[in-house]
Order: C-alpha cells, then sequence, then structure tokens
C-alpha cells in the first residue's frame, strides 16, 4: 500500500508542474514580471497553482 502511495503522489507532483508551467507560458507569466511587479506575479501564480492543484486532485486523487 505504501509503495502505491508514493508511486500516487509522485505522479501528482510531476503533473501538478507540468500544468503549472503549460499555465504560466500559455498566461505570460515571467521572471520578468517576478522582477518587475512580485505582488502580481504572486497572485498570478497563486491561481495558477490553485488551478492546478484542482486538475490533479480531479485527474489523479478523486478517481
Amino acid at each position: 500500500m505504501n509503495d502505491y502511495l508514493a508511486d500516487i503522489e509522485e505522479q501528482a507532483q510531476k503533473r501538478f508542474e507540468r500544468i503549472v508551467e503549460q499555465m504560466a507560458e500559455s498566461e505570460g507569466i515571467t521572471e520578468q514580471l517576478k522582477a518587475t511587479d512580485q505582488v502580481a506575479w504572486v497572485g498570478e501564480m497563486n491561481n495558477i497553482w490553485s488551478r492546478a492543484r484542482e486538475v490533479v486532485n480531479a485527474e489523479l486523487i478523486y478517481n
């Protein structure tokens, strides 16, 4: 059981990271924004992290 849960955890983390990267790229959230307007960058990234978490939970955790 622990091996199964560890595998799901690893899959979820990798999927989360890919989704965050893809969303940030498609929405133009760049390191340049981070350097020039940290508050805006944090707000946008929090939004992306939240949406990515929902996707991963729906795909891997709740199914």
